[in-house]
């Protein structure tokens, strides 16, 4: 079976975590650290806070910037679950907003229109999360004039867009937004297995998450509530989680990003190539727009409402591992309950009817991906 995404694990990556492995510290030493400085210089940002998933990232995000009952915040229906689920775990309240038909990122038109009603009906969001789907970053400059406009602030969910770049700029650097987010699960750009972080350019809220991280408590003399008691002494300051990452999991992602342009420079040629031998083919691939490089996490193309579950199995048939990225999360039991709706956001539901995401990732040779597009030629034509 070809999968859709695969984690490439090099020797010096073992070499990096059985270091550490050895060394005398497994969780809270310098390899923590030392991956947040290489990643927060690598794209641009004053400061980063990893975490053992994007998705306490996401919850840690919020929490920072103050969401909490009575707020909204609004994201892509198109997205994994945790995009929306981070308001929930707020106390806050969730709303969405339609796809754009091209490019599938969160609509800028749909978006405006709909703070322009929420304005008058006085629930305007609190935070507006665009997801960078499969890596290809939203229109932030836009999004970022609305958010002015409109007083909300903005974190990008980039669970798919490490390595991608807005505008001559790497995503990441929080140039259009008050907090960003990666993902390093295995089939991301780069993985630390399980992992995420936070990048920020406000010192204050890279504080606030790094504190929340850890259960809340501090051991800095000066955040706590009167004198410290002796070099034992620490304080709950917040109520805090348990979302640290590892020193493997860091060290691991720290010897990764030394490979993350191959990585992406090898995305983008196989993404070249599946544009080129799918081109005649009754099938729409994913557009890429002038101001964005996408980190090409996924590359997903649609193929007619009626044939995509025949087309699907059929591949599946022949070892090819496509997937489906992603169901809407409006229409998931637990958002139904809510009271959202099938119609509500007509331009996802119909690209979740149609999406199929095709084989990709760096270690995939030419030989694979022309098994792959052989297999969906022979699917699409049945």
């Amino acid at each position: 079976m070809i999968p859709y995404g695969r984690q490439d694990i090099a020797a010096e990556d073992i070499e990096a975590v059985v270091a550490t492995l050895r060394s005398d510290f497994l969780t809270q030493g310098p390899a923590v650290p030392r991956f947040e400085r290489v990643v927060s210089d690598h794209v641009g940002a004053s400061h980063a806070v990893a975490m053992n998933s994007a998705t306490s990232a996401l919850h840690v995000a919020c929490l920072a910037l103050g969401l909490g009952p009575g707020d909204w915040l609004w994201t892509s229906p198109i997205t994994f679950v945790a995009s929306a689920n981070c308001a929930l775990y707020c106390g806050a309240r969730v709303d969405f907003v339609d796809i754009d038909p091209d490019t599938y990122n969160l609509s800028v038109e749909s978006l405006e229109r709909k703070l322009e009603t929420a304005e008058r009906e006085g629930r305007l969001p609190k935070i507006v999360v665009p997801v960078h789907l499969c890596g290809q970053s939203c229109d932030m400059t836009a999004i970022a004039h609305l958010a002015k406009r409109f007083h909300f602030r903005v974190i990008e969910d980039a669970s798919h867009a490490i390595g991608g770049k807005y505008r001559n700029g790497l995503i990441g650097n929080c140039r259009y937004s008050d907090i960003t987010i990666f993902s390093f699960h295995p089939v991301k750009i780069v993985t630390t297995a399980e992992g995420g972080m936070a990048l920020t350019n406000d010192g204050e809220l890279a504080a606030k998450m790094a504190l929340l991280r850890s259960h809340g408590i501090t051991r800095d003399p000066s955040l706590m509530d009167g004198a410290s008691e002796g070099p034992w002494y620490y304080q709950q300051t917040d109520l805090g989680f348990n979302y640290r990452m590892t020193e493997m999991q860091a060290a691991l992602g720290v010897s990764q990003m030394n490979r993350i342009e191959t990585y992406v420079a090898r995305r983008h040629d196989l993404a070249r190539r599946y544009d080129a031998l799918l081109a005649d083919m009754p099938i729409v691939r994913p557009m890429q727009t002038i101001e964005a490089y996408s980190a090409y996490h996924l590359y997903p193309v649609r193929v007619p409402e009626a044939d995509r579950r025949a087309v699907f199995e059929s591949l599946r048939e022949a070892g090819i591992g496509v997937n489906v990225h992603y169901i809407p999360v409006h229409l998931q039991p637990y958002y139904r309950a809510k009271g959202f709706e099938l119609g509500d956001y007509p331009e996802a539901e119909r690209y979740y009817a149609e999406a199929i995401s095709l084989p990709l990732f760096p270690a995939m040779s030419d030989a694979q991906q022309d098994q792959v597009v052989a297999a969906l030629r022979i699917a699409v034509s049945a």
